[in-house]
């Protein structure tokens, strides 16, 4: 790591520039990219619609799409960054013999956005909808006999909806503008948004968990029925 002290001097001194960082604001981020007079090989890993990615790379002559499966990187075979465009290929020679596994897929920017969308739009939207579901029950007092038909017939689900609120719940409020591109990729084929648009208002209402340490089932469904927490 090299410190430039300003991002002017980055866009100036380097070939690269790998954008991550949280959905919304990724278009803040190449447009001061841009701005800076970046003319090196952009790179937008962010989760964004394919939509979204085509019109911030637009700007650069030289821009690949990325989207990032799995977490950050901590061992090998965990992470992979599906990558789309003409020079997909430099990415995966940038992060060759690294713990990132790069795949190419096949079609213009916005395809491994495509990709990520996807993929997101069934691990996120859900845990979105079993947080929402729970919340359902204790509003209907069926909390303890939805829980114990779960254990008798899908007990993995009840470990899931005991477990997930301490992984997603610090994560929720990123979530929520994700799910809205995930909506906007669906809406955008002619297909139904409704599903993600409900994920994201879900993860809005636990937007105040950010910073936490962890999260209890019971204080996700707290918020999600607008009831104070502890």
């Amino acid at each position: 790591m090299v410190e430039v002290g300003s991002l002017d001097e980055l866009a100036n001194e380097s070939a690269i520039v790998v954008s991550v960082c949280p959905p919304a604001a990724a278009g803040d981020v190449a447009s001061a990219v841009s701005e800076a007079g970046f003319n090196g090989l952009y790179v937008d890993a962010n989760a964004i619609a394919p939509a979204t990615a085509k019109a911030l790379c637009e700007p650069f002559g030289h821009a690949v799409d990325g989207g990032i499966v799995g977490p950050p990187v901590n061992t090998a075979g965990t992470t992979r960054l599906y990558a789309s465009g003409d020079r997909a290929d430099e990415v995966v020679d940038l992060f060759a013999g690294s713990d990132l596994e790069v795949r190419t897929v096949d079609g213009p920017i916005g395809a491994a956005s495509a990709v990520k969308m996807c993929f997101a739009a069934w691990t996120k939207g859900t845990s979105a909808l079993l947080f929402a579901v729970n919340a359902l029950a204790e509003a209907e007092g069926v909390t303890d006999a939805i829980e114990g038909e779960w254990a008798t017939s899908m007990p993995d689900l009840l470990e899931r909806a005991k477990h997930s609120p301490s992984r997603v719940g610090p994560k929720a409020w990123r979530f929520a503008p994700e799910m809205e591109e995930i909506a906007a990729t669906f809406a955008a084929n002619d297909l139904p948004s409704g599903f993600h648009l409900a994920a994201a208002d879900t993860y809005g209402r636990m937007a105040s968990l950010q910073g936490t340490d962890s999260a209890s089932l019971a204080d996700v469904i707290d918020l999600i029925l607008g009831n104070e927490t502890n």
